[in-house]
């Protein structure tokens, strides 16, 4: 008898899905374990496991009962127009991935704060200048957009080191400790008292070129940090890149640090990449380890089968 298959797609690359069949292997030495491209009987795949899988690879698999994602967003699988319809798709939620983005979100804020990029130049000079207006966490503004579990964890985490912190979200959201405003109406007086903003939203058609010259020019004004900074590890496609080239230039944005872009890898010609204001990371912020993923969807696959349901379920009619 055919074992039932469980499918794993990274980019189409055999050789970047290696890991993580052998990490599915050793948890789940009752299911069959390969890469999307070898010879498998269509039939038998019940499980795939994905990341920005080739568009139309995942068609005619009838027998197929969920689809996974190896990172937080969900996104690539959504906008694939061959994604099988009714087919169940789960999102990431893995305390390592959340903590590595906290992690992330943390040292960029604080490079802005305690401006250490200024002094990354003036090191290279050779030039002694200290700022006497260095303010206090206390007096610096920060928000949070996308109140999901990355977003949660960063905000409370950037209280914790005395930033004033408040969230923004579509639907309400109650946090203890955290200032909450909710939908679009509550968005422009998030953004009048935000002096750093954090984006950690995913990826829809209600999201997509949200980051534009209209949204900056509605940030706080006369902050401590001499203009609002834009901190963007959420998904390329919610900002506008010429936009935020412009809004450096004239003032509307003071700094801005991106981990995601529109088109990935960045190309070389890019003015990103050279622009004073912009700090650019390679869609590293939170990384996913094979290790600590493989045992969430394994442990997802073994209570489906047991007749248990599944979690983290997405709703593909808002995207996330």
């Amino acid at each position: 008898m055919t074992p039932d298959v469980l499918l794993v797609s990274v980019g189409g690359d055999r050789r970047e899905a290696v890991p993580w069949i052998e990490a599915f292997g050793r948890r789940l030495p009752g299911l069959a374990v390969a890469a999307l491209g070898d010879a498998v009987d269509p039939a038998a795949v019940r499980y795939v496991a994905a990341w920005k899988h080739p568009h139309g690879s995942l068609a005619g698999l009838p027998a197929l009962d969920a689809v996974f994602s190896l990172g937080a967003g969900v996104d690539h699988l959504l906008a694939d127009a061959a994604l099988p319809a009714g087919v169940p798709v789960a999102r990431v939620v893995d305390p390592d991935l959340t903590n590595r983005m906290s992690e992330w979100v943390l040292l960029q804020v604080l490079a802005h704060h305690r401006q250490a990029r200024r002094y990354a130049r003036q090191q290279a000079e050779a030039r002694w200048a200290d700022d006497p207006h260095q303010p206090a966490a206390r007096a610096v503004r920060v928000g949070v957009m996308g109140l999901g579990v990355l977003g949660i964890d960063a905000a409370t985490k950037l209280a914790m080191v005395g930033f004033d912190v408040a969230g923004w979200s579509r639907s309400p959201r109650d946090v203890p400790g955290l200032a909450c405003y909710a939908g679009t109406g509550a968005l422009d007086a998030f953004l009048a008292r935000t002096d750093i903003l954090v984006v950690l939203l995913p990826l829809t058609p209600d999201t997509e070129g949200l980051l534009d010259a209209r949204l900056f020019g509605k940030l706080a004004r006369g902050g401590r940090l001499g203009g609002p900074v834009l901190v963007n590890a959420g998904r390329g496609g919610l900002q506008r890149e010429d936009d935020i080239l412009a809004c450096l230039d004239d003032g509307t944005l003071r700094a801005a640090t991106l981990d995601v872009f529109t088109r990935e890898p960045l190309e070389r010609a890019s003015p990103l990449w050279r622009h004073p204001g912009v700090t650019v990371t390679p869609h590293n912020a939170a990384l996913s380890d094979p290790e600590a993923i493989a045992d969430l969807i394994a442990g997802q696959i073994l209570a489906h089968r047991r007749g248990e349901p599944l979690r983290h379920l997405v709703d593909r009619d808002r995207a996330y």
